[in-house]
């Protein structure tokens, strides 16, 4: 069965990783929730999709912290703004949570300033407070940027898993796209299941860091041999949509084929599982032929979609509508059962 895994929480509905999205996507049926961990100055985890908060906080409104805006290089992109590493878990605790996109999601953004930044600590007394078991799939960003800042990402994390009684848990799910904190954490005996993520283009910072141009791309990780390798030491890959449903055509939603994906029946043969980001029902997100009317907020041919996607048979899919992705699968479950 496809997991159906909450893409920063039920990040549709509420803004991205405040406790109201997490509560709301355990109430909705998510069977996992997807955290982004990036470290404070003390060396604290907390929950942010980038290390750069003015999009998704308060932080530019507030005086008290206009000295820290500045500009870094990460993994390779200029960007300017506030960032947790500069400041102190005291300091990030008190910015209020915003949504991304206000514009496209404007039942999401009534609810800003109505939570603050959490600690992955928090997510886990959420999870363990749940009435049904609830897994945890945390993401860990930017681990060579870190590391070479100070922020030993794989330490942080087994600590932070570790002092909350979740080292091993079966619940758990670490993924990242660099390989090199995925197998720190290995060696560490962490637990939990390790996947890789894989951008369509480009290649791993880690990669990059050591290699420079003659980094291997994310593409060349994807040949049969480089998966074979993958599987003696992951999981699984968790790869975009687009390289999920290359040369795929969507089917009807009462329709009980299957849909071919390459990469799903290569990873399966040699015993990966695979994961795919993001499930989205606006019309923004979807591709032009099941989009309706002229309305980019506005819901498109999701179901299609969403099925479309569930019958490649992936392990597991992100939404930030974890309701419409449980709906799917139950179509698609009602259609083959």
């Amino acid at each position: 069965m496809t997991r159906v895994i909450a893409h920063r929480g039920a990040s549709g509905h509420r803004p991205e990783h405040s406790r109201g999205a997490y509560e709301l996507a355990v109430e909705l049926g998510a069977d996992a929730i997807e955290p982004d961990l990036v470290p404070t100055k003390d060396g604290v985890l907390v929950l942010r999709h980038e290390n750069e908060v003015s999009g998704t906080t308060d932080v530019a409104e507030r005086p008290e912290f206009a000295h820290l805006r500045t500009t870094k290089t990460v993994d390779g992109q200029s960007v300017t703004g506030w960032f947790t590493e500069d400041m102190t878990w005291d300091e990030v605790r008190t910015l209020r949570v915003r949504e991304r996109l206000p514009a496209l999601r404007p039942a999401s953004a009534a609810h800003d300033g109505e939570g603050t930044v959490l600690r992955l600590e928090d997510l886990l007394g959420i999870l363990d407070a749940a009435p049904r078991a609830v897994g945890l799939v945390a993401e860990v960003k930017h681990a060579t940027f870190f590391d070479r800042a100070g922020f030993p990402m794989a330490q942080l994390l087994d600590d932070a898993l570790g002092d909350a009684g979740w080292r091993g848990d079966e619940r758990l799910t670490v993924e990242s796209f660099e390989k090199t904190v995925l197998r720190q954490l290995g060696s560490r005996g962490t637990g939990g299941r390790l996947v890789y993520l894989q951008e369509a283009r480009g290649s791993a910072a880690d990669e990059v860091a050591a290699h420079g141009s003659a980094a291997p791309s994310w593409a060349s990780e994807r040949t049969d041999e480089a998966l074979a390798a993958f599987a003696g030491e992951f999981h699984g890959i968790s790869v975009d949509l687009r390289t999920l449903m290359a040369g795929a055509d969507t089917v009807s939603v009462d329709d009980a084929r299957p849909v071919r994906s390459v990469v799903v029946d290569r990873a399966h043969a040699v015993g990966l599982a695979v994961y795919t980001w993001t499930l989205r029902p606006e019309n923004r997100f979807l591709p032009a032929p099941l989009r309706r009317g002229g309305d980019v907020a506005a819901h498109g041919d999701w179901e299609r979609w969403f099925t479309s996607v569930v019958r490649t048979g992936v392990d597991g899919v992100f939404a930030d509508h974890p309701d419409l992705a449980v709906r799917a699968r139950s179509l698609v479950e009602g259609a083959t059962g």
